[in-house]
């Protein structure tokens, strides 16, 4: 059972922005990306109270993901990204990922918080924000 309502439109726009965002972090970096994209769509808190599907997750302005602004979002998915979508819209989560609202790529080490946000973890090039159970219990869940 899927964890967000999605159409295959919506799953080869999620594997595109996996793919646009993490592509240099492997099978796994992406699946945090998706993560993070699931959860934003999920949450209903904070920066995401708007951001009720797919697509308006991954075309977010302001506050969005720099793929889609900055116009790195150019390449089609591959099969393997959008079998990746599939298991994260499934439900497949991962750490430090697993309950992220944000991740960033720093120059250094990973910063404690990120816009009150606490860090869970990095991964490759990326570090993960999650938010607290009180501002947005709905990722939790």
């Amino acid at each position: 059972m899927a964890v967000v309502a999605h159409t295959e439109e919506d799953v080869k726009l999620l594997a595109r922005l996996m793919r646009a965002e993490a592509e240099g972090d492997g099978k796994l970096g992406m699946l945090m990306v998706g993560n993070t994209g699931v959860n934003r769509t999920r949450s209903a808190c904070l920066d995401f109270k708007k951001i009720t599907d797919i697509r308006k997750m991954v075309y977010q302005s302001p506050g969005g993901f720099e793929a889609t602004q900055k116009g790195y979002f150019y390449q089609r998915p591959r099969d393997q990204e959008i079998e990746l979508a599939r298991k994260v819209l499934a439900g497949q989560r991962h750490h430090p990922a697993e309950f992220a609202l944000w991740f960033f790529r720093p120059e250094g080490n990973c910063p404690q918080q990120w816009y009150n946000q606490w860090n869970t973890g990095r991964y490759k090039s990326h570090c993960f924000y999650k938010p607290t159970a009180e501002d947005c219990p709905a990722v939790y869940s």
